[in-house]
């Protein structure tokens, strides 16, 4: 589990248990932050109701959503 130490004040959905942005946008700007952090691609998905970050981390795709107001990996 990866969690990212900038705090995300983005308003929220909770979708089978998961805390994902509730809007593209917010999404959108956190996947181009995470995707600098990470040096590689971020796109976002949407999940349910809500949307997630996607990407890869040494060569393992990964999602994103939120956790106590931090970015943390969702598998």
């Amino acid at each position: 589990m990866t969690i990212f130490a900038t705090p995300v004040f983005d308003a929220t959905v909770i979708y089978e248990g998961k805390e994902l942005f509730k809007g593209r946008g917010a999404a959108s700007m956190w996947a181009e932050k995470l995707a600098r952090e990470i040096e590689s691609p971020v796109t976002v998905e949407k999940i349910g109701t809500g949307w997630a970050l996607c990407g890869s981390v040494d060569g393992v795709e990964c999602k994103w959503g939120i956790l106590g107001q931090r970015l943390k990996r969702l598998d």
